[in-house]
């Protein structure tokens, strides 16, 4: 476990404590409302936590997502968020349990009294992941980032094999796009930490439902975002080169078949 996400569960935990000694009435729903309360990182603070603990992006939504109003098409942020909110969740219960706020019944699973429960409860998103001043930062400062370096080089490949295939060039920059795309949670994590807005990023139809049963990781979708933008950059490369042209109300002639947007598979 990360320095960073340690260091936040513990802080999580002190404060359990706290106000339970303040009023041990509602041991659940006092753990449940701090981790909502105390889990919805900001921003820069949680690409910062991915960094260090990149297998979060591994995370998907299913049916954590507390927000009724993300759940439909949650931002990566809200998806690693909801699933801290649940890792948080287990270990303040555990600590209830040591300190006999809770009890365990015979099969060792936490017995929590019906009047603390209700499926219907929300908590609102209180991280906005469309906001970052880090990324701000990052933008203003001098040299090349990571994902304008990667963007280069890929616009690079494609120029040089357009020089032979231009006659293919769609089907050229598709796969050009995909050869340098970003699927490794390793791969993924530095380039969040460079642009915290990634966190922002929903699903929006760019990941194969199928491949993830409606349910793709936060990494994934990420990773599906950046290779449409890339595919568009070289599209718009080929077009500046005559490869390709646009129709007459400004819409790109793709070949027959090819209209629809990719996915990731």
């Amino acid at each position: 476990m990360s320095q960073i996400l340690s260091s936040i569960l513990e802080g999580v935990r002190d404060e359990y404590k706290q106000r339970m000694v303040q009023d041990a009435a509602l041991p659940f729903m006092t753990a449940e409302r701090l981790c909502h309360e105390m889990l919805y990182l900001d921003t820069d603070r949680m690409a910062e936590l991915v960094e260090e603990e990149p297998s979060l992006l591994a995370s998907r939504a299913s049916d954590l997502i507390a927000d009724p109003k993300e759940r439909g098409n949650p931002s990566v942020g809200a998806i690693i968020a909801s699933n801290l909110v649940m890792v948080a969740l287990e270990n303040l219960l555990a600590v209830a349990v040591e300190n006999d706020w809770l009890r365990l019944d015979e099969e060792g699973n936490v017995m929590v009294d019906e009047k603390e429960l209700d499926p219907t409860r929300s908590y609102p998103m209180l991280a906005d992941y469309s906001l970052s001043k880090q990324a701000t930062s990052n933008l203003s400062k001098p040299g090349v980032g990571l994902l304008t370096a990667r963007f280069r080089a890929a616009e690079e490949s494609f120029l040089q094999k357009l020089e032979t295939e231009a006659h293919d060039a769609y089907q050229l920059a598709l796969e050009v796009s995909s050869s340098y795309s970003v699927f490794a949670p390793d791969d993924i994590a530095p380039l969040v930490k460079e642009n915290p807005l990634l966190l922002g990023l929903r699903p929006d139809g760019l990941v194969d439902e199928e491949l993830f049963s409606g349910d793709p990781p936060a990494g994934m979708i990420i990773s599906g975002h950046l290779t449409n933008i890339l595919l568009d950059q070289l599209l718009e490369v080929a077009e500046e080169h005559g490869a390709l042209a646009r129709d007459g109300v400004g819409h790109m002639i793709m070949p027959e078949g090819d209209e629809d947007s990719p996915v990731i598979h």
